[in-house]
């Protein structure tokens, strides 16, 4: 099934082509004609929320072994062809996919899909450099267990939302240890099919080429029967990790709403007064006025059926608990609503930020790839844009009443416990 969707907005216009292959692969192209790049994304449902229980960072290393040859090319041959197309890339694991981007020359876009092709269906996942995989993920897992401030947002993402969402896709010490070829090979069956991936191009690109190399490539590979994931509700909402430090972090979560909501962009507009730019509430009051914090912000954030904002402050010992009193009187003020002034900034900003993604390639195949799996189709630009100018205070603050901020998960880390009042 292909779909086009254009823009009738002349200085956001974009096209945007959809198709599903009989198997269940999904793939999506925007073609940007003042480009000589194209990029890639390529989404697999491999996150950790697959993992067993008890197999922390299964995900990652089955990622780094992807890459370890595939196809008729070993691991060094592999390496090489990618850079001899000119192919800058990354792979990660999140929440509920697994998956690599890269942006090339657009001559080389389709040899690099014919490559990473491989990588989805022939992997070779070879035993002999298991060991190396394990040394790069126990070093990935050093380095964030040595950031405070990672691991205790961390902390708070484990505690917020229900197993398995919160788990850190960095995985655990003793499971990463223990890991064997077996289970990598399994995990690899399991989740790298065709029903459930999603490939994303952007860029300088012929739309029926892509369309039909995707199709000789991976139009025949055979879907595979998934398991649903099962969530265990958490009940502990508030922890204090003991660290010898001067510093002390500081993190609180509460329930939002969704990518796929119809109030989205109205919880959105608020957590951008809260927390976006040097002119937010958090910045000015917890920073500026007071001086209590180093860096101070929230952000929101979207599972596919949940959201929530994430706050984080980082402070001294000796000021951290009035960083926290502070912290959760703006959160509660929010509810009390916002102005129609500090929304009017918040739109310039946000505007800024369309037309950056609209210039490059790499994020927007990204963002397609992410719509498509939060919302099963993809927004243009001047949809978003629709979305934004029609934002008001006062819907915003509707919203408001219907979700205040409350119900806070609350996880420090620092030399001691801080007080956390009763009400929220």
């Amino acid at each position: 099934m292909a779909v086009t969707t254009p823009s009738p907005a002349a200085d956001l216009a974009q096209t945007i082509h959809t198709h599903e292959f009989p198997n269940g692969l999904v793939l999506l192209a925007e073609p940007m004609r003042s480009l000589e790049s194209a990029a890639f994304t390529i989404r697999v449902p491999g996150g950790c929320a697959y993992e067993p229980d008890g197999r922390g960072g299964l995900g990652v290393m089955m990622v780094d072994m992807t890459l370890r040859g595939a196809g008729e090319r070993d691991s060094r041959q592999f390496v090489d062809d990618l850079d001899n197309l000119g192919v800058e890339r990354g792979e990660s694991v999140t929440d509920a996919l697994a998956g690599y981007s890269g942006a090339t020359l657009a001559k080389n876009l389709l040899p690099a899909l014919g490559i990473y092709a491989d990588v989805l269906r022939r992997a070779h996942l070879p035993e002999d450099e298991l060991e190396m995989t394990r040394l790069g993920a126990l070093q990935d897992l050093s380095g964030v267990d040595d950031e405070p401030g990672q691991k205790v947002m961390q902390e708070l993402r484990k505690l917020h939302y229900p197993h398995p969402w919160g788990r850190r896709s960095q995985g655990e010490r003793a499971a990463l240890e223990s890991i064997s070829i077996a289970e990598i090979q399994t995990q690899y069956r399991k989740c790298f099919r065709p029903n459930g991936t999603i490939i994303s191009v952007a860029g300088k690109i012929d739309w029926p080429r892509v369309r039909d190399t995707v199709g000789e490539l991976l139009g025949d590979w055979s879907p595979v029967d998934a398991a649903p994931i099962v969530e265990t509700p958490r009940s502990v909402r508030r922890n204090h990790i003991a660290h010898e430090s001067d510093q002390t972090h500081i993190a609180v979560a509460y329930d939002s709403v969704p990518y796929r909501s119809p109030d989205y962009f109205q919880a959105w507009g608020a957590v951008g007064v809260l927390s976006g730019g040097m002119s937010s509430r958090l910045f000015t009051e917890v920073r500026e006025k007071r001086g209590l914090c180093y860096t101070v912000y929230a952000s929101q954030a979207t599972l596919k059926d949940r959201g929530a904002v994430l706050c984080y402050s980082g402070t001294t010992a000796e000021r951290a608990q009035e960083t926290l009193d502070v912290m959760l009187g703006e959160l509660r003020r929010l509810a009390l609503g916002v102005e129609q002034h500090e929304l009017e900034r918040l739109k310039a900003r946000i505007k800024s930020g369309l037309i950056m993604q609209q210039e490059s390639s790499s994020s927007r195949s990204s963002s397609m790839a992410r719509d498509w799996y939060l919302l099963g189709r993809v927004r243009t630009l001047d949809e978003v844009s629709t979305l934004v100018d029609t934002l008001s205070a006062e819907s915003i603050n509707d919203y408001l009443v219907q979700n205040p901020p409350r119900d806070f998960t609350i996880v420090t880390l620092g030399q001691k416990t801080l007080e956390v009042p009763s009400v929220g």
